[in-house]
């Protein structure tokens, strides 16, 4: 990857990171470790998002519940259990009412205690109403009946395709070796017999159900299930793998042929009445008077009855709560065989895509970004998309794994921080460390961003140049202890230094009292030029600040000139690939370092180019100062001085001479430029070195002028 960009690397290892992170969790949740976690959330899915469905009305529950014990107990003198005769008066009820069916969740397993005559009540109920389904309970070691009762050959459902389905699925589930049977006179007298055995997840909650099952080699629909084909006898069963059809219907199954619920809310949600209603209305009927329960309430309903008192242990541990009657789990079911809406499970294949494009995704993007920002709003971003889109998945029909989803993102997330924390983190460390007192915050912060920028090589850029020294260093080292002068140097060099930062500027180099520094790279202003300029005048004024300081710690005056110049130079990292500097090189480099020098021909501290003036606004006053053709340039530049503006106001008689002088000057006339000179000469080293310059040019006039001051020496 030696040749890569650095964003490739970026994306790579993104990609590195997300595939490896997506197959360790991957292969975990083939494994089943996060079943019982998934299934928690889940039922947080469930509580959040269960409403009540387009069948949810056509449901209606009879409950015998603990107001039905109670009346039976205090009204009639009628103890638990309650004889069958009352039963029956339930399905006469139901067959006034005209339902479309009823599925009766109690198993009548053993004889009346009230003798046959009760149990034939019972049985006569249910031939004169041929809509009814009748629960019986199938087991795996509980169940006296082995085999299907000899000789009897109804009450149960045919399934195409279900020993096809079977031996492709091999689903176990189905299978129960043992029965208890209702009583014959109740088994005989119902259309349909239904398992109300439903066995729950590893967690012994309750969220999905087998709509069929299969004992001694017959097959016997549930009760939800039971419900609705006692309506509806002739519909045609058929299932292959993923799939149950009932008519027209559609159930999407699993390997175990278990169907997911889709609960509508909490218990209570169908309509419900109290056995006891029901039975003081059906005697109401019988006797010609105004019934508890309009009749015409249930018409066309499918009707489930069935136990809620706490006393009756019918209550399972579902989603919605820890005690959820049994029956409202059948009703449940048939309401989404009605709707047409059971939840479907994801496919694996498609669990493995979004798992996997997820973490591509979020490791490209967290290895891409640096600002802390952005990794924040990226790994917030991750985060909330499992929950967002399994709740969005929950609406449409699907059970998408959020466990998985989630802990896949995370274990990518935090790979890809450790690593940016190890690797960029730690050149990004070295980098603002190593670079902390050569370029400003900013500049730093670029490189940070992109290391490309400290490669071997350069670019062409227009920039401003700052060259400075101190006047009469040579002396000055001279006077002073090596321990001296290295503690004014680096006292010197810091303050000025600070500044040239602050201003955006990048320090080249020092070489001894001398500091080199330019603007526009690699961080690019617009304001360059500006920005140089201003620090030049900011370090003679922090200077002048500090000169009783130096005076005290060494006995001199530190006086500071500077050049500054602006155009197009090279700029990079140059020398060789094992050790280079950031630095600059070209004509506009020369040409800066050769103004700094020519402030000692006009007694000035600080000189800029007509390059750099042409940039400048009017926050800084100016005053031109020269045509000069520096040494080693045959072609002449204007020079300038920068003046503070308050410095120029107090001072304006003064420059305006000067300028008066200068004009005099370029036009040849010596006499009268010397003339002017000499007025502000005490009071200003340019117009002083001006006079000097007229007299002797008075005495030996150039041939052809042009206005053009030669300078002789750097």
């Amino acid at each position: 990857m030696g040749g890569l960009s650095p964003s490739a690397k970026k994306c790579i290892n993104g990609l590195v990171i997300g595939s490896c992170a997506a197959a360790l969790v991957l292969t975990g949740w083939s494994a089943g470790i996060f079943d019982h976690w998934e299934a928690k959330t889940w039922d947080w899915r469930v509580q959040r998002r269960a409403e009540p469905g387009v069948a949810t009305a056509d449901i209606v529950l009879i409950l015998l519940d603990q107001n039905s014990l109670d009346w039976a107990s205090d009204k009639q003198g009628i103890q638990w259990p309650w004889p069958r005769e009352l039963y029956a008066g339930i399905i006469d009820f139901c067959r006034r009412s005209k339902v479309k069916a009823l599925a009766i969740d109690v198993l009548f397993t053993e004889p009346s205690v009230f003798g046959v005559d009760d149990d034939a009540q019972l049985a006569k109920a249910l031939r004169n109403f041929n809509r009814c389904a009748v629960a019986m309970a199938l087991g795996r070691e509980s169940g006296s009946a082995v085999t299907w009762p000899h000789g009897f050959d109804r009450a149960t459902v045919s399934i195409a395709g279900f020993d096809d389905w079977q031996a492709a699925t091999q689903a176990d589930v189905v299978l129960y070796p043992r029965a208890s049977m209702p009583i014959p006179e109740v088994r005989d007298s119902a259309p349909f017999l239904c398992n109300v055995q439903q066995s729950p997840d590893a967690d012994t909650v309750y969220r999905r159900v087998n709509l069929f099952s299969l004992f001694d080699g017959r097959v016997l629909p549930s009760l939800g299930l039971g419900g609705y084909l006692a309506a509806h006898p002739q519909t045609e069963l058929s299932v292959r793998p993923g799939r149950f059809n009932v008519g027209d219907r559609n159930v999407p199954i699993d390997g175990q042929g278990r169907a997911i619920l889709r609960f509508r809310g909490p218990a209570g949600t169908y309509t419900a009445y109290s056995a006891a209603a029901v039975l003081q209305s059906e005697t109401a009927l019988r006797a010609g008077a105004q019934p508890v329960i309009d009749p015409r309430e249930l018409a066309g309903k499918y009707v489930f009855f069935g136990f809620s008192a706490p006393g009756l242990h019918d209550l399972r541990p579902a989603p919605l709560s820890g005690a959820f009657p049994g029956v409202e789990i059948s009703a449940t079911a048939l309401d989404n065989l009605l709707s047409g809406d059971f939840i479907r499970p994801a496919e694996s294949w498609r669990v493995v895509l979004v798992v996997l494009v997820l973490c591509l995704l979020c490791g490209v993007l967290t290895c891409w970004f640096s600002n802390v920002f952005a990794m924040v709003a990226v790994a917030a971003v991750f985060l909330m998309l499992p929950d967002y889109a399994a709740h969005r998945c929950y609406i449409n029909g699907l059970w998408l794994p959020l466990v998985a989803t989630e802990a896949a993102l995370v274990l990518t997330l935090a790979v890809s921080l450790v690593l940016k924390y190890t690797t960029e983190g730690r050149k990004k460390r070295y980098y603002r460390k190593a670079f902390r007192h050569y370029l400003s915050p900013a500049v730093i912060e670029q490189l940070v961003r992109d290391p490309n920028l400290l490669k071997l090589g350069g670019e062409r850029r227009e920039l401003s140049i700052f060259f400075s020294d101190l006047k009469g260093f040579t002396s000055i080292s001279e006077k002073l202890s090596p321990e001296d002068l290295t503690g004014l140097l680096n006292d010197y060099l810091s303050a000025m230094t600070e500044i040239i930062l602050e201003e955006g500027g990048t320090v080249d180099k020092y070489e001894g009292d001398a500091i080199i520094a330019f603007w526009n790279a690699p961080l690019q202003t617009d304001d360059h030029a500006e920005r140089a300029v201003r620090a030049a005048l900011r370090c003679q004024k922090r200077l002048w600040e500090l000169r009783s300081h130096f005076r005290q710690q060494a006995g001199i005056d530190l006086y500071m000139r500077v050049g500054i110049n602006t155009g197009h130079a090279v700029v990079g990292n140059m020398g060789s690939r094992s050790r280079f500097d950031y630095t600059i090189i070209g004509d506009a480099v020369n040409l800066a370092s050769r103004l700094e020098g020519v402030n000692k021909q006009f007694g000035t501290y600080t000189i800029i180019s007509e390059h750099t003036r042409q940039q400048l606004a009017n926050e800084v006053a100016v005053r031109e100062l020269a045509r000069v053709a520096v040494v080693g340039r045959a072609e002449p530049v204007t020079i300038y001085e920068p003046i503070r503006t308050r410095e120029y106001d107090r001072k304006k008689e003064v420059y305006e001479i000067f300028e008066q002088g200068l004009a005099c000057f370029y036009e040849g006339s010596f006499t009268k430029a010397r003339t002017l000179f000499a007025k502000t000469a005490d009071s200003d080293p340019a117009a002083r070195a001006y006079e000097k310059k007229c007299s002797a040019l008075m005495q030996a006039a150039p041939e052809h002028w042009d206005g053009v001051w030669v300078m002789e020496e750097k």
